[in-house]
Parts: C-alpha cells; structure tokens; sequence
C-alpha cells in the first residue's frame, strides 16, 4: 500500500511539473508572439507609409511645383484629410525638400526654407541610392515611422518628399489582440526632441502613443521602466510584459514597444490537451497494470496463453507482448498496420521483431542503440521514446512505452501509440517556419538561423565563410511595365535557376523583395567572386520571361565578427555594385 502511494505522489509530482513547464513554454510562445505581431504591424506601417509617399511623389505637378518654388501652404491637406478619414492613418505629416534639402513644405508647420543637410542623412542616402527608404526615427517632434522618395527628373535629384506616421494605429490594432502598448523612446534622444507630439514621458522617457493607459504608465513608473529594456519577457503581477527594440536605419536602438497582456487572455489549450493526455496515459497504465495482473493470474492458474487478450484488442495503440529473444503475442491492431500478414506465426516466419522496420534515424529509437537492444533503450529512457517505422514503403511514427509484466519470465508489454498526424503537422510547420511562400527557398529567419550556425563554425573550426546579398536591378522598372504578376514570375523562376547552380551545402534565401542572399562555406573572397561572376553571367544569358540582370555584393567573414557586421559590409558590396553601374560582382 505505502509502494502505491509512493507511487502515486511521484506520479502527481511528475505531473505538475510537466504542466508547470507546459505552462512557461506556452507564456514564451506567447510572449514571442506579441513581438513577432508588434514586428509585423510596424513592417506593414512603414510599408504602407512608403506606399503613400511614391503616391503623392508620382504627382506630375509635384516636380514642376518643386522647381518653380510654387508649392502651396494647404497642398496635402486635402489628401490628409481624407487618410484620417477613411484609413487607420491619423496624423500622417508630409514634408517635401528641395534638392539642397531646404525644406519647401511641411503639412504640420508652416515654417519654411529650414536646410537640413546637416542633419538628415537618411535623405542623403535615398538620393545617393535613388530608391524610397523607410524607418523608424526621432525629431524635434516624435518617435515616429517615416518614408522618404527621392524625386529626380532626367536622372537629376531635384528634390524628396518625406511622410511621417505614428505608432498610434499600431497600439491601437495590438488592443484587438488584448495588447496593450506603450512605445517610449530612448532617453538619449530626448536631446533632438524640442516640442513632443504626445506631451506625455514616464520619468525622462517620451511616450510616443497617445493610447498608452495612465494605468500601465503608471505601472512602468514605479516598477523601474528600464526593467523592461531588453527582447526577453517577464510574467509579474498576471501580466506577460515582452519588449521590442526599435533600431533606426543604422540598426542603433532609439527606443522600445513594451507590450502588456493579462494572463487571463492566453489561450491554455496545449495546457488541457496535456491533462486530457496524461489522463489517458494515466488510464493506458492502469490497463497495463490490470493486464499484468491477469496474466499473472492466469500463469499461476492455467498456464493459457491468452493472458489478456480481450483488453489489449479494444486498444486503439498497437500492444506487443515480448521477451529478448522476440514478439510472443500482439493485438488487433498490430495487423492493421502489418496487413500483409494475418497472423503473428505467419510475421514471425519472416521477422524476429517489429525493430526490423525501425527507421535508424537521430531523435528515434533504433534496433541498436548505445548498445542496448530497442526495450532497454525504451525502459532506461522513457522520455527518448520515439519511433519511426517504415512498412511496405509507409512511414509511421509512434509515441512507444515498454513495462515490465513478468519478472520471472522476463515479459514486458509494448505499447506503441501512433502520432503520424502529430508529426506530420509539425514538420508542416517547420518547414513554413523557414520557407519563403513564393519562391520555395530559405526566408529570412532561415537564413538567420543558418548564418549563426555557419559564423559558429568558421570560428570553431577556421574555415573560410563568404556572405552574398545580390537583387534584380530595375526590378521596380519590371514592375511597373510588365505588372506583379510577371515580377512574381521572375522571382520565381530566376529563384530556382540560381539554386540549381548552386553546390550542396550552399544556403540561399530570400530576404526581402527582389533581394537574395547566399552563404558560401568553405569559400574565400576570391573563390566567391568567381563563382557568382559566373552566376551573373549565366543570369544575364538566362533570359526566361524577361531579360534581367543582377547586382552583387560580397564579403569573407572576419573571425569573430558579428553577424550583423557581416551582412552589413556584404550589403555595403551590393551598394557599390549597384552605383558602379550594376550588373557586377562588388567584394567588400
């Protein structure tokens, strides 16, 4: 009685602790969920803020308006108006310079003729590179999201448009998700900032949203708000509290997105999933427990074969009976997924063991693992209980568990529960995980996976590793004549071109657009240059759908530098590329 009840306490101690840690991994999931949401919504903001400024920048009359110096005071209101009214956009501003970046127009201040030259050099780099920029940047005014268009006529810089947007519909779609949100900028910033939009701070931290609650300002101001300056989480006082850094163009952080959600709020599903499954184990061990004591019973009493037959074929899991020496009975349900054989004596003429269609893989159970045969491995690592079988060219995989029936005899009782489903929608997931939807190759969390994995080992290991970030040139020009159906095409196609001149072990992913990147290991600058000249040249001989040519930047790694650095200096090898002519290999 005391064993049973030892037994029991572990049980209900192993248990809890499964469901505590079920629970912090589902408050983790949580947590990097609201990130990866905040993420998402300020990507399609700074999107769509760009998207408003090629709008107003395709205005004819904007040029001839900008060079005769005739831009009228009331110009955008117009098209303000109707973005506060009909779009979440409130509060957008539109400024508009001159090619020597007088300012010629602001739609929230009247003033004038300001030269910021000295000041804006994001505006210098959208002219230098001729393409719109965004990010996320702070002012004399705010914390806010901006896009900038460099307007040019006959290839000459005449001028850019700027247009500022706000986190305000940011916070406001997060509280859709039961997320409260206070954007703050860094204090260090507060040295640009001379006339705050919101007016409001937490100690010296501007709040950027006017939506942030005075209770959750209030929260941050006595609880120390540089606690929650970091991309880790917290769970306190029955809130998840997860933090983003905001970098500007130059990847420095000038400020932070703290997100609060009420505990109550999460979604606890996998939480009942798990007790409903460990009730059923539960139950499964009972039923192993009663069919142990049945065929003790009938050992002692009639020495049948039978032992429990009629409990183990109403199982919808296989159950096996063996010994080390083989299979001595198994169930129904056995033959189901062996349907070549209808009885047991008709397996066992063929095969000793159902280890025969274990599948040798990493993360399973083997015929032969460290030693051990497939049941000892099972009883010595209960938790390592995987297994993957493959029959008549199927794949399955089961959750197994081995027990003890018989001491004396040496029996145990096998019981494989089959999760193939379970497993094949992970791997569906992994796979979207990593996987760009359109062109079928490595995205960009792939790729930042795979780079931090391959600078690891160059460093461990001193090989050489060499970084290419390359995109389609004139791909906006491609666009606009051809439409997005035909750009989607070429993505696709010249995507699957590249990666079938690429050798094995090469990673290739996209990271944006029309823009690519591949990690070369085991390759040298030189070797690197070779190969994508090459690739270049076998590109721009391609010609499939419409002829395109590729601009390229590439850079060898440095020991330990990092990752970012790395991407940085290739990317500043595809500037290059880009302002030297494109079409060619630039190495940094």
């Amino acid at each position: 009685m005391v064993i049973f009840i030892f037994i029991g306490w572990f049980y209900l101690d192993f248990i809890i602790k499964e469901k505590n840690k079920l629970r912090d991994e589902n408050y983790r999931s949580e947590a990097l969920l609201m990130q990866k949401k905040a993420d998402s919504l300020i990507l399609a903001k700074q999107k769509s803020t760009v998207a408003i400024a090629l709008s107003i920048a395709n205005d004819k009359s904007l040029s001839n308006d900008l060079l005769e110096n005739n831009i009228s005071k009331n110009s955008y209101e117009d098209l303000i108006s109707k973005l506060n009214e009909y779009t979440l956009y409130k509060n957008i501003w539109v400024q508009i310079f001159d090619k020597d970046l007088n300012s010629m127009y602001k739609s929230w201040d009247k003033t004038k003729g300001e030269n910021k030259k000295e000041f804006r050099g994001d505006i210098l780099k959208a002219v230098a590179m001729k393409k719109p920029l965004y990010s996320i940047n702070s002012g004399m005014y705010d914390l806010s999201i901006r896009a900038i268009v460099p307007l040019f006529r006959e290839d000459e810089n005449i001028g850019a448009i700027e247009v500022v947007s706000h986190f305000n519909s940011i916070s406001k779609e997060m509280q859709n998700f039961g997320i409260e949100s206070v954007v703050v900028l860094e204090k260090e910033q507060n040295k640009y900032l001379k006339n705050p939009f919101t007016k409001m701070f937490i100690d010296k931290y501007y709040v950027a949203n006017f939506d942030a609650s005075d209770a959750i300002r209030e929260y941050l101001r006595k609880d120390g708000i540089e606690n929650y300056f970091n991309s880790s989480y917290k769970i306190k006082d029955n809130y998840i509290i997860a933090t983003n850094e905001l970098r500007d163009m130059d990847n420095r952080v000038i400020g932070y997105y703290i997100m609060f959600k009420d505990l109550d709020g999460v979604s606890n599903k996998n939480l009942d999933f798990f007790m409903i499954k460990w009730i059923a184990f539960s139950a499964l061990g009972l039923l192993i427990f009663v069919a142990a004591v049945v065929n003790i019973i009938y050992i002692r009493n009639k020495k049948q074969k039978m032992y429990y037959k009629n409990i183990i074929d109403s199982s919808s899991n296989i159950v096996i009976v063996v010994d080390k020496n083989g299979i001595i009975d198994v169930n129904k349900k056995f033959f189901e997924y062996f349907y070549n054989y209808t009885t047991l004596e008709e397996f066992k003429k063929e095969h000793k063991s159902i280890s025969d269609f274990f599948i040798k893989e990493d993360g399973y159970v083997c015929e032969d693992a460290d030693g051990s045969d497939w049941i000892e491995c099972l009883i010595k690592n209960p938790h390592k209980n995987q297994v993957k079988i493959c029959y008549d060219s199927k794949e399955y995989y089961f959750s197994a568990g081995v027990s003890l029936i018989s001491e004396q005899d040496g029996h145990y009782s096998a019981i494989f529960a089959d999760i193939t489903k379970e497993k094949i929608y992970q791997q569906e997931l992994e796979y979207i995980n990593v996987t760009d939807t359109l062109t079928k190759i490595g995205n960009r969390y792939y790729y930042n996976q795979q780079i931090k994995k391959e600078v690891a080992n160059s460093n461990r290991y001193s090989y050489p590793l060499s970084l290419v970030i390359f995109d389609i040139d004139y791909f906006k020009k491609i666009n606009d004549e051809h439409g997005h159906d035909v750009g989607d095409k070429i993505l696709i196609e010249y995507a699957e071109f590249i990666s079938s001149h690429l050798r094995e072990g090469d990673v290739f992913c996209r990271i944006g657009g029309e823009e690519f990147i591949i990690i070369l290991p085991h390759t040298n600058k030189e070797n690197a240059y070779h190969i994508i000249d090459k690739m270049r040249e076998k590109i721009e001989a391609y010609k499939e759908i419409v002829p395109v040519t590729m601009s390229f930047g590439v850079a060898e790694y440095i020991k330990d530098e990092s990752s970012d650095l790395f991407f940085k200096r290739a990317d500043e090898a595809l500037y290059e590329a880009k302002n030297s002519g494109r079409n060619r290999v630039m190495v940094k």
